[in-house]
């Protein structure tokens, strides 16, 4: 319905828009950003591994929602420090994708970590650990498993190992 006036409101360009059939207003999908950062100290990065994850294996880098009135810089910050309890220094921008969640997309960071230490948040994730190069490697022989090859956690990773 039709944020204005109340009214019905029809898909218009094959559902990216809607258009109010009262008072003619055009409507468009809200994005909500989230950030997804590879967080690295030394020769080391920081995965985590949520119970949402279909493989039980696998770990990934760390992501969260931005809230309202933060820059994506603070919400990769907030996010580490809440998920983790790592404290995280200097964030570049690496890329971004569209997230398979409706309206959202995700905005990709290299983070330095300036702490050792991880303090786990239990309700975020399962499990959290620093690897090193030569674990991400050869994940398969260290008992763990990176995420799919066309996500950009994984894009992430791999330019990090390049680099």
């Amino acid at each position: 319905f039709c944020g204005v006036c109340g009214g019905v409101c029809e898909a218009r360009s094959a559902g990216h828009a809607m258009a109010c059939t009262a008072c003619g207003a055009q409507h468009f999908p809200r994005t909500d950003p989230a950030v997804i950062m590879l967080v690295v100290r030394g020769d080391a990065c920081l995965l985590g591994h949520s119970r949402r994850f279909p493989n039980s294996v696998m770990y990934s880098t760390l992501a969260g929602f931005v809230e309202p009135g933060e820059s994506f810089e603070e919400a990769v910050r907030r996010e580490v420090m809440e998920e983790t309890g790592v404290e995280v220094g200097d964030v570049t921008y690496h890329s971004s994708q569209p997230w398979p969640f409706p309206s959202s997309i995700m905005i990709g960071f290299h983070a330095e970590g300036l702490s050792d230490a991880i303090t786990l948040d239990d309700e975020e994730l399962q499990d959290a650990r620093w690897f090193t190069r030569d674990q991400i490697r050869d994940p398969s022989s260290h008992g763990f498993s990176l995420p799919r090859a066309d996500s950009i956690a994984r894009r992430l990773i791999e330019d990090w190992m390049s680099a």
